[in-house]
Parts: structure tokens; sequence; C-alpha cells
């Protein structure tokens, strides 16, 4: 089954992307993975502080996705369950690895900032990872109108 893999954030970007994803998995008969990704603290030389930060990521983690499952649920009527990861580390080693795990990845989708830099993420995948990737990187431009989101799924 074709599945889009689709990393999520707090930007409008990434639920722009979100919305594409969901629209062509709908669409095409495919499905969606939804990955949030936490970032590993920095060492703290107490114990119980880093365990706070730490678990304070994860509930952050947590709003991401259930925002995506709102979003996935507002985009399709289909009975569209998507897949959820929640992964610590650095964003580009935790998206290769889910893309290795998974060989049924269709396509990385990721959101381009509607202005300035596009984003850590697309900025890397983009550019000279792109040619190593087992799929392609699909960027969805963050200036993208419900209309044109709408002729383009």
């Amino acid at each position: 089954m074709r599945t889009y893999l689709v990393v999520i954030d707090e930007t409008p970007e990434a639920v722009l992307a979100l919305r594409f994803a969901t629209r062509r998995a709908a669409n095409s008969g495919g499905a969606i993975e939804v990955l949030a990704l936490v970032p590993k603290p920095e060492f703290v030389a107490w114990g119980g502080v880093q365990a706070t930060m730490e678990q304070e990521a994860l509930e952050h983690a947590e709003e991401l996705v259930a925002a995506a499952l709102e979003t996935v649920a507002e985009e399709t009527r289909e009975n569209l369950h998507p897949a959820i990861r929640v992964r610590e580390g650095n964003p580009a080693d935790e998206i290769r690895a889910t893309l290795r795990e998974n060989p049924n990845i269709a396509a990385l989708v990721l959101g381009a900032a509607a202005q300035g830099h596009p984003g850590p993420l697309v900025a890397h995948f983009a550019g000279t990872e792109s040619g190593t990737l087992p799929c392609p990187v699909m960027i969805v431009p963050g200036g993208l109108s419900d209309a044109a989101l709408d002729r383009l799924c």
C-alpha cells in the first residue's frame, strides 16, 4: 500500500503537508504515517530536571499527534487511520530510520515555509540528501491556498 510519511510540528506548513498527504492517500487508496519528532534533550546534571524536560517534550509531541488526527479526520470522510510514530533524536536521522523500517513509504511529504527559509528538514532532504533516499520527497509550498491544494489532490 502506498504510504505517505508526514513529519509534523506546530508550524502551518506542517499542517498543510499533512492535509495534502491525507487527501492524496484518500484519493489513491493509500495510507498516512505521521511522525512527531522529539528532540533529544541536552544533558542536565539533575536527573529530576532532565526527566521533567523529557516528559514535557513527549507531552508536546502527543499534542501534535492529537492535532494531526483531527486534521486527518477533517480532510477525509473515509476511515483513514494514520500510523503514528513519536521518535526521539536527531530529526534527519530519525526520518531516515523510519524510511528504512517501512518499505511501504512511497513519499516523504514535507511542508516548506511560505516565506523565507523553507525550514531545516526541507533544506536538508531537498539538498544533498535527496539522491540518497529510498523514495521521492514531496515539498508542499506553505503559501498554497485551499483551492490550490484541492486542485493538486
